[in-house]
């Protein structure tokens, strides 16, 4: 193996382009010379001081270091919809290595005005699975593993436990706390988001921290499940920020609390465009 990586990493620097960056087309060669992952080359790019082209444009925000971590981090989105199908997407190209999606829902008709990954040939599709297929087309670093079952499953939670951080994605409010429930048994960070019309909310919630439960206090199963969401429906720009939000706070805590000015909580209204901090 060392004889293997010396010699992959010659090819690597002989393949780079400007300013050491390593084009897609040099993984592909290089795959098929040395009989090795893109997951692995991509891991001796970022080990020897070069960087992939397709990261060019966020190397001076993470270098090297980061872009590695993200590499090796492994991540769940619970939930593919509107936001989860966004917070995919994102991290899919900012170069997170294993994704765990988890959805046991399909796409139906009314998803199509605010979910990416729903389209008219993936109506009838579990979200999931086209999740998959999506994350193989953009970046074929990446290892996604769908699961169609509910996070609950054994399957589910056995999963979970494997990951380093946790999307909330759901529809549901009763969901969310029992989300928050079993990632505070499994000692993971959960970051929340939810959105309703034109207004959104998001949080990063450590584990046991009951953040959670004061977001939801005077939420009632019975009458209230849907909260807002149900009762005002959803659009494609609030979906979008609220994702965008999400996976900034996620970054700031794969990348070890570089963003140290992420507050605990948010909740913003696109028609009064102000952050108000609730933390």
């Amino acid at each position: 193996m060392p004889a293997l990586g010396t010699a992959l990493i010659a090819f690597l620097e002989m393949a780079a382009v400007e300013d050491d960056l390593i084009p897609l087309a040099a993984y592909e060669r290089a795959a098929d010379k040395f009989s090795v992952t893109f997951k692995e080359i991509e891991k001796i790019i970022l080990e020897n001081g070069l960087f992939p082209l397709r990261y060019q444009r966020q190397r001076d925000l993470f270098a090297g270091r980061g872009q590695l971590r993200l590499l090796q981090s492994r991540v769940a989105v619970v939930g593919c919809g509107g936001l989860g199908g966004h917070i995919f997407e994102m991290l899919i190209r900012l170069g997170v290595g294993n994704l765990l999606v988890i959805d046991p829902d399909f796409f139906v008709e009314s998803n199509l005005n605010r979910q990416l990954l729903a389209t008219t040939a993936t109506l009838g599709r579990y979200k999931a699975e086209v999740a998959r297929e999506r994350g193989a087309m953009v970046n074929p670093v990446v290892t996604v593993e769908p699961l169609n079952r509910s996070f609950q499953s054994d399957r589910g939670v056995q999963l979970l436990a494997s990951c380093d951080l946790v999307f909330d994605a759901l529809d549901s409010i009763t969901l969310r706390l029992q989300l928050a429930d079993l990632c505070a048994k499994l000692d993971l960070v959960l970051i929340h988001g939810a959105v309703g019309g034109w207004s959104g909310q998001v949080a990063m919630v450590p584990p046991a921290s009951g953040i959670m439960g004061r977001i939801y206090q005077r939420f009632e199963p019975e009458t209230q499940d849907g909260g807002i969401e149900g009762a005002v429906g959803n659009l494609a720009p609030t979906v979008n920020v609220v994702a965008a939000l999400e996976v900034a706070a996620g970054l700031s805590h794969l990348l070890g609390g570089q963003h140290e000015n992420w507050s605990v909580g948010c909740f913003i209204d696109l028609l009064v465009p102000e952050l108000v901090s609730w933390s």
